[in-house]
């Protein structure tokens, strides 16, 4: 069945320009309802209801802006679209601002204001359809950790009873996962919580630096060092270190690491005396440690030290129902005049963000957010806001399995179909949200023959 045409209210104190607009737009399959009473319109608008109102500026008795502040006062919602000579161009703008949906000025041909009409109702469908769940969304985590999905839920409660105890902790998993915002609530959530968090990332430390940048140096110990400086264990004083990517440190220093987690002691360079230092440490790597024991780069005993308690983050594709409330958190921690601008994700681009593969995580989406917010123009994100590489890559493999042959498009339908539920872990409920399909019809699809 068809959708109803549009009603519309047409309001201006000229009855020819009221008939002239209700018999060209009624020609363009909307339904019209003319007067040239404010008051009247007023009434009218009390017992029925508009798809859209449009309203001459200046009118006898009461003019447009008026009337616009009558017409959301009590319909917070309406569109209201202001017709205005040049004159009171100004005047409309300010209405737009105050809530106007858009204004058509003075003198304008019927296929300007049919786009005026059309521009509206396509943006009141996006904010109609806009995913906003930030009553969901846990701010008070760090670095926009959220934990919808059991998998994660499960993360943050390991991490949580982690906190209440001094041991090493070792997180593992992909890049941008967020393992140092997980690092970051364990520090929060501990006793040590109003001492320093300080962080240090191994990969970026040159060999030659990686052993002062950890455990300090005395002026004269090497060319450059003109002066005592602190390492990173000393100035956690009795707070927490977090060492990013460990695995990427030489066998030389994880020797001088684990002497430093045996003892809690350094010995700084070109020192004669050991320091004693009491931070607690948390380590990552995205780096599979038993990966580089195996190949003899990493030491077992130092492997065994701070793998005393691990938590591996999961991938954002292994937990889904994270992306939405990720989605909302991003956007409203996105800064700037442009960001403001943008108050949701259409659900069709909602779906294509809830289809991809992910392989840079939670980064990889704080990212498109970004560039999506700063290219958008308009207030509601679009699917084709978001570049997303290779994200025909499986209708592109589904083809070349094919042979080059044509398939019957049930065929395809199905394979796309039967593919979703797999990337979902067989969660057809999931795949049914990302498909934009209820559950029968999902069902129905994968056992057609």
């Amino acid at each position: 069945m068809s959708a109803r045409p549009a009603r519309l209210l047409v309001l201006d104190d000229d009855a020819g320009v009221v008939d002239f607009l209700c018999e060209s737009l009624s020609a363009r399959g909307y339904q019209t309802v003319g007067l040239t009473s404010p008051e009247e319109a007023v009434a009218l608008f009390r017992k029925e209801s508009f798809d859209l109102v449009i309203s001459d500026v200046e009118m006898p008795r009461m003019r447009g802006t008026e009337l616009l502040e009558v017409l959301l006062a009590e319909k917070p919602g309406q569109l209201v679209l202001l017709i205005t000579a040049f004159g009171s161009i100004e005047l409309a703008v300010a209405a737009v601002k105050a809530g106007a949906c858009d204004f058509v000025t003075k003198p304008f041909n019927i296929d300007a204001l049919v786009l005026a009409i059309e521009r509206a109702f396509r943006e009141r469908h996006l904010r109609r359809e806009i995913v906003r769940l930030r009553a969901a969304v846990p701010t008070e985590l760090p670095g926009g950790l959220v934990a919808r999905s059991p998998a994660m839920r499960k993360v943050l409660d390991m991490a949580r009873k982690a906190a209440r105890t001094d041991s090493t902790v070792l997180l593992t998993g992909e890049t941008g996962t967020g393992k140092s915002a997980l690092a970051s609530l364990i520090h929060e959530s501990s006793a040590r919580r109003a001492e320093p968090f300080l962080q240090l990332n191994c990969a970026t430390l040159p060999p030659s630096l990686a052993e002062s940048e950890l455990f300090g140096v005395r002026r004269g110990a090497f060319t450059d060092a003109r002066e005592d400086r602190a390492g990173v264990f000393a100035a956690a004083g009795g707070g927490t270190l977090f060492l990013d990517e460990v695995g990427e440190l030489s066998l030389e220093v994880q020797a001088k690491l684990l002497q430093t987690l045996e003892t809690g002691r350094v010995r700084p360079l070109g020192a004669s005396a050991e320091v004693t230092v009491r931070a607690r440490v948390l380590a990552a790597t995205n780096r599979p440690l038993e990966v580089l024991l195996r190949e003899g780069r990493f030491r077992p005993d130092l492997y065994y030290r701070l793998n005393v308690i691990r938590l591996e983050v999961p991938p954002l594709r292994e937990r889904r129902e994270d992306i939405v409330p990720l989605v909302d958190f991003f956007l409203g921690k996105l800064g700037g005049p442009r960001a403001r601008e943008v108050v949701g994700v259409s659900a069709s681009a909602m779906r294509r963000l809830m289809g991809h593969a992910w392989p840079g995580n939670v980064r990889e989406l704080a990212n498109l957010l970004e560039r999506a917010v700063a290219m958008s123009e308009h207030d509601t994100l679009l699917p084709e806001d978001f570049e997303l590489p290779g994200h025909d890559g499986g209708m592109q493999a589904l083809f070349a399995q094919s042979g080059g042959d044509a398939l019957p498009l049930e065929e395809v339908e199905r394979e796309y179909v039967r593919r979703v539920v797999d990337a979902q872990g067989g969660n057809k409920a999931a795949a049914a949200r990302i498909l934009g399909i209820n559950r029968r019809t999902l069902y129905r699809k994968l056992d057609e023959p």
